[in-house]
């Protein structure tokens, strides 16, 4: 069914093949999750061209396609694979924001008569938008893992442990229970570290009384899964503390009751950011309301300002609205949601409570 559509795509671009270097189309399209290797698909033939080391893993993995060795250069082969697969002299399309210049000039310079390339843009990213049943599995399953990694630190974590001890025990919590890997680095934001959206959990030391951002997403089976909940651990030194937890809720709420399948993606934004506005911290909201998840932590399609596009049925997004005051901290609470025809199913399900 992928292959199917993606090669509808390609003969309304008028290609007679693409090269697929993207690590997570290459799984989305064949099943193979080795590092290295090139994706070669025509309108009838689908092949995997890849070095020593994950030629036998391809071929495990793969068993529906047709295997190339490429070791030790693969730029010098291609030509010979593209004549055996019937795209000499062709029109090939390749991924224009994976392929690095320095690469594009060679294949250039190797294929030169051989074959045409021609950029494309989210061709298979397209396809990625709507989850199937099998990948909603899985990111069910990433999202449990990092519930349960919430639930245990809010019972573990206290005063005078570091943002590294932490982050490393929800990173620990979410592996011991079944996580391949994390999704991206833990974030554990105590104090004024708090107003960084993207802080890295470093030795501070996390003080009673002031807010903890704890971000957090693993991966099961290449699909991931992105949380975020903020706490304080005893009771706040700062009355500013609750006002924001709660006025960052609301917002989530409103964004989470409002956004359903054909709205668009500043449409669904606009649902959270105009609650913070009318507070009075619309400029301390400054990221986007949320992003795909899928087998990439940031995925198309997006729910912010720039993102024109209607939401597909079946799409996973993050609702995570923030606020962030420079030299105080930070509040962002984040959840993970399909999107229905009607309305969004909630899929994070950690418990949402600003004191510990």
């Amino acid at each position: 069914m992928r292959l199917s559509r993606l090669r509808q795509l390609m003969a309304e671009k008028r290609v007679a093949g693409v090269l697929i270097t993207s690590p997570e189309n290459r799984r989305y399209l064949s099943g193979f999750t080795g590092s290295a290797g090139v994706l070669i698909i025509t309108a009838h033939r689908q092949a995997i061209a890849t070095d020593f080391r994950y030629y036998e893993q391809a071929g495990v993995e793969c068993p529906d396609w047709e295997l190339f060795e490429v070791s030790p250069d693969f730029d010098g082969k291609i030509p010979d694979v593209l004549r055996e697969l019937e795209l000499g002299g062709q029109t090939i399309g390749f991924e224009a924001a994976q392929v690095p210049v320095d690469q594009w000039r060679r294949w250039q310079s190797v294929l030169d008569r051989h074959a045409t390339l021609v950029e494309t843009t989210n061709l298979v990213e397209t396809l990625r938008l709507s989850k199937n049943p099998s990948e909603l599995r899985a990111i069910r399953q990433s999202v449990a893992l990092a519930d349960q990694a919430l639930d245990h630190i809010y019972g573990w974590m206290r005063p005078g442990m570091t943002e590294r001890q932490v982050a490393w025990e929800l990173e620990s919590a979410m592996r011991s229970r079944g996580a391949s890997a994390v999704a991206f680095e833990v974030i554990v934001a105590s104090g004024p570290n708090g107003a960084l959206p993207h802080a890295r959990s470093g030795d501070r030391v996390i003080q009673a009384g002031e807010p903890v951002v704890l971000d957090l997403g693993c991966v099961v089976e290449g699909y991931c899964s992105d949380a975020t909940r903020t706490v304080c651990l005893g009771r706040p030194s700062d009355d500013r503390y609750l006002e924001l937890w709660n006025l960052v809720l609301k917002a989530q709420q409103a964004a989470e009751s409002g956004i359903k399948a054909g709205i668009t993606g500043m449409e669904g934004d606009r649902l959270a950011r105009e609650v913070i506005a009318a507070a009075g911290y619309g400029e301390h909201f400054g990221h986007g309301l949320g992003h795909g998840v899928g087998l990439a932590i940031h995925e198309d399609p997006r729910l912010s300002v720039t993102y024109s596009d209607p939401l597909p049925a079946g799409s996973v997004v993050t609702v995570e609205p923030g606020i962030y005051l420079a030299g105080w901290g930070g509040v962002r609470t984040e959840d993970m949601v399909v999107v229905r025809e009607e309305r969004v199913e909630v899929l994070t399900n950690a418990a949402k409570i600003p004191i510990l």
